[in-house]
């Protein structure tokens, strides 16, 4: 019996603790936002896991042909691998945020190592850029307050939002996933895609072709389309700390 309740008891703790570290609109450990309130109809285009090529290239040609700009929250060391890529992205007015340096869980479980991946993350991208990002997304959304305060002490704006599909980065069929992406656009969403998984790279095939679908939707919707920062009246960039990136063992 006593094993019995802890198996029933399993899918709340779950669900508990997903609502809790995960969920996007969690506030439990402070504010972390995935939406504004607003009667216009934008919603906020955002893009995980990159840089990974050829398909950050191609979602941004798609965006391009359609004068959108959207939000990319790299990781460092993609970005080392792509860095043309970033820059290209910049220099076609993207916005370009912090989304740690190797995307690992396991950075979490020490809040030094995760500082020091922020750190690095942001000397990498301050470098290349020359302007350091003051926008970040921590992987899978999650926060507690040492992650939070990590990123406060870098002046960091925390930035949810809901996912496009929840099954994307299986990549199944794109019109399912944009299907459901539109169905969750709302005035003032911010819409995440994953143009990556979890820093190493991998086929996006069809989020490329989910993200055409869903763009083409939503402007059939009459729906209009903003960088992050321009949906919370935040700056997207902050002036240089010229801070050296502290080393990360990966």
């Amino acid at each position: 019996m006593i094993l019995l309740a802890l198996l029933l008891g399993l899918p709340v703790l779950a669900a508990t603790g997903y609502g809790v570290f995960m969920a996007p609109g969690s506030r439990v450990f402070g504010h972390y936002p995935h939406r504004v309130r607003t009667a216009d109809r934008v919603v906020a285009l955002t893009f995980d896991d990159g840089p990974n090529e050829p398909y950050t290239s191609q979602i941004a040609e798609i965006l391009q042909a359609r004068g959108i700009r959207a939000t990319f929250f790299q990781v460092g060391r993609c970005v080392q691998r792509h860095p043309q890529t970033t820059t290209q992205l910049f220099k076609a007015g993207h916005v370009i945020g912090n989304h740690s340096y190797t995307h690992g869980f396991h950075s979490y479980l020490v809040p030094r190592r995760f500082r020091r991946e922020t750190a690095q993350t942001q000397a990498i991208l301050g470098d290349l850029l020359g302007h350091d990002p003051a926008l970040a997304r921590t992987p899978w959304l999650w926060r507690t307050p040492a992650v939070l305060r990590a990123l406060r002490s870098h002046a960091l704006y925390p930035v949810a939002g809901v996912f496009a599909h929840p099954a994307e980065v299986l990549q199944i069929d794109p019109a399912r996933i944009a299907k459901r992406a539109i169905a969750r656009a709302r005035p003032g969403a911010i819409l995440i895609f994953h143009d990556g998984f979890d820093g190493r790279g991998g086929r996006r095939a069809q989020t490329v072709r989910a993200v055409e679908l869903t763009v083409d939707g939503l402007i059939e919707r009459g729906y209009q389309f903003v960088t992050v920062d321009e949906l919370f009246g935040v700056v997207a960039y902050r002036e240089r700390q010229n801070q050296p990136a502290p080393e990360v063992n990966v």
